[in-house]
């Protein structure tokens, strides 16, 4: 009995299908309809095409932009006083007479053009001093001028010179009369000028020493059977005064002052053997220097 109402069921349901599937369609559609399309035909706008007296042309013409005044004096009688040369280059896309223009569009693009300035060296704030010239120089010291001599050879057994040089400046202070030393004496009377006398009277102050004597073949102090003099050895110097750049000189006997015994002392470093004014009476009027040190170090009186 289930069977059969199955069946019976299910053919209905065939029937039903049948019926539907044979219906008529609906006339109308919920789908919109497509508008209708104008086939007008547009012509192409160009600045030399007339526009067409049609609808739809005549809406388009109505967006065309209107016609700017050409050249470059029109453009710049209504531009503001400062015009880019972006401007300028627009303007003259439009303009027709560009040859007539461009005098004047060169004037104006070399205002505008910025000016080159010339290459100015930087401004160095440290001074280097310039190297001394080595030119008259002797013992491999710029700063001792003077020449080199042969050697000088003597009879006197102790006395003679085998570096000899006659010296005429050092540190730039000349000397009063040519030294005839050694180097190892004008070497450290340079140092003596330097380190001895610039600090106390001022470098360039003093231009000359008073040159009383150099070599000189003969015993110490003059005294006969005494042994050799450092000056028969081209070892020592003796200064009797100085001369500054005012021209005004001191002597060593008349100005034997603070600062006279200052650059005495001073010498004791530079030279062995330093002698002046109260050391053996030998040495009131000048200051005795040679390069000779004794067992016991320095001689400084």
């Amino acid at each position: 009995m289930k069977v059969r109402l199955r069946v019976f069921g299910l053919a209905m349901l065939a029937v039903l299908a049948t019926s539907f599937a044979e219906a008529e369609a609906p006339k109308t559609s919920i789908r919109p309809m497509p508008r209708a399309i104008i086939e007008t035909p547009v012509p192409a706008l160009t600045a030399s095409t007339p526009v067409a007296s049609e609808a739809p042309v005549s809406v388009l013409a109505g967006f065309r932009p209107r016609s700017r005044p050409s050249g470059l004096a029109a453009t710049l009688a209504s531009a503001p006083a400062k015009v880019s040369p972006t401007d300028v280059a627009a303007q003259d896309a439009i303009a027709p007479d560009v040859a007539e223009q461009e005098p004047a569009r060169k004037g104006l693009l070399a205002l505008l053009r910025p000016v080159k300035r010339p290459d100015v060296p930087p401004k160095t704030t440290s001074k280097k001093q310039a190297p001394a010239s080595t030119k008259g120089s002797v013992c491999g010291d710029p700063e001792i001028k003077g020449e080199k001599l042969a050697p000088v050879k003597s009879k006197v057994k102790g006395c003679g010179i085998p570096d000899a040089v006659r010296v005429t400046s050092v540190a730039g202070v000349r000397l009063s009369t040519p030294a005839t030393v050694n180097c190892s004496a004008a070497k450290a009377l340079k140092t003596w000028v330097k380190k001895g006398v610039e600090p106390v009277y001022g470098k360039g102050k003093v231009v000359q020493l008073e040159i009383f004597a150099s070599y000189s073949c003969r015993p110490r102090n003059n005294q006969k059977g005494a042994k050799v003099s450092e000056h028969g050895r081209g070892n020592a110097i003796d200064i009797g005064g100085l001369t500054f750049s005012n021209g005004k000189s001191v002597s060593v006997l008349k100005n034997y002052d603070k600062s006279m015994r200052k650059i005495h002392k001073n010498a004791c470093g530079p030279f062995g053997t330093t002698l002046g004014p109260g050391s053996d009476g030998y040495h009131e009027n000048h200051l005795h220097f040679d390069t000779i040190s004794y067992r016991g170090g320095r001689y400084c009186r």
